[in-house]
């Protein structure tokens, strides 16, 4: 045999081949474990927010329900027995004088009797800035206003006029025992008023006839489409002219002897505050803040005017939402106004 032989299998001229390293060092699917932990710490990340959030929305859903039945059984957080003290009693009207608003009688009425029977009370003062409207709300606000004046011979009733008191806002004013105004104040317009539009020539003109179907002589009385008679014209003079002295007499009720009356006084005719203290309209100027501190002498003032509460502002969007969908007659009711 030859002593050239090779046992261990390899050229005595080939380099020896350098060692691999160990292949547990190096995983070759680290990488994937890598992202694959990634992807867990996100997901569960996600998860945590998620409940956060849904904790979130429920404690606030919760706490507007909280809110909303305190305020639609008007509940006090401070305690019904808890007393005010001696303080001037606030009631702002601001707007029409009408079945909804701060000018309604449901939320003026309740309002009075509150501040009122309150015993810290020392005055009533309202606020008003209106240009008049419904002589029904009117005529309701005024009755509770003498019944009130009358159980509490004590504790007088002021009336501060800002921009505007005009009309079935007058009408209101007239029950207080005194009236302030700002000298540049608009005041008067001791009137009614029936207002409506007619298309009868504006139909003949177009071609279109108007079927008007009634069970009684008089119950197409006012209709927009209708011609209106000699009839039905004194009929609702008469009724403007019936509403317009009781109006006359609440208001030579509630001023007396201050009256300077003249033949423009009852009219419709407005004047400035500054003009209406010389008719006896009004008494004096002043403000809210000065009838609490000067007449009253309590310069404390606590508001008692009735605010919308949170269910109902969600009631009238509903209503308002509801109603933009559906079909809404053109012409409204016509119907006496003091304005």
């Amino acid at each position: 045999m030859s002593d050239n032989l090779d046992t261990g299998g390899s050229s005595p001229h080939t380099p020896p081949t350098p060692a691999q390293p160990a292949a547990s060092t190096v995983p070759a699917s680290s990488w994937e474990r890598e992202v694959l932990e990634k992807l867990v710490f996100a997901t569960l990340k996600e998860q945590k927010l998620a409940r956060r959030w849904g904790i979130f929305f429920k404690f606030a859903t919760l706490l507007v329900i909280v809110v909303a039945l305190g305020s639609y059984f008007d509940f006090s957080w401070t305690g019904s027995e808890e007393t005010l003290g001696r303080h001037t009693a606030l009631i702002e009207i601001d707007g029409a004088i009408e079945s909804e608003g701060s000018g309604a009688a449901s939320v003026v009425i309740p309002a009075l009797n509150k501040a009122f029977s309150d015993a810290g009370s020392v005055a009533v003062v309202m606020h008003i800035n209106s240009p008049g409207g419904s002589p029904v709300q009117a005529g309701m606000i005024v009755d509770e206003m003498n019944r009130l004046r009358k159980g509490y011979p004590g504790k007088p009733l002021y009336v501060v006029v800002d921009e505007i008191c005009a009309s079935g806002c007058y009408y209101i004013a007239a029950g207080a025992d005194r009236i302030y105004v700002n000298k540049a104040s608009i005041v008067g317009s001791i009137g009614v008023l029936m207002d409506g539009f007619g298309f009868t020539g504006f139909m003949e003109k177009v071609g279109v006839e108007r079927r008007l179907l009634t069970a009684g002589e008089n119950k197409g009385f006012m209709d927009p489409f209708t011609p209106l008679t000699d009839k039905h014209r004194q009929y609702a003079q008469a009724m403007l002219d019936e509403i317009h002295q009781q109006f006359i007499q609440v208001v030579r009720a509630g001023r007396g002897k201050r009256l300077k009356e003249s033949p423009e006084m009852f009219s419709g005719l407005f004047w400035t505050g500054a003009k209406s203290i010389d008719m006896g309209l009004a008494d004096a100027l002043g403000t809210v803040d000065s009838v609490a501190r000067d007449v009253i002498r309590a310069e404390d003032i606590v508001d008692y005017t009735q605010h919308e509460g949170l269910p109902e502002r969600v009631l009238k969007k509903f209503g308002a939402a509801m109603g933009a969908g559906a079909m809404k007659s053109a012409v409204e009711t016509v119907k006496p106004s003091l304005r």
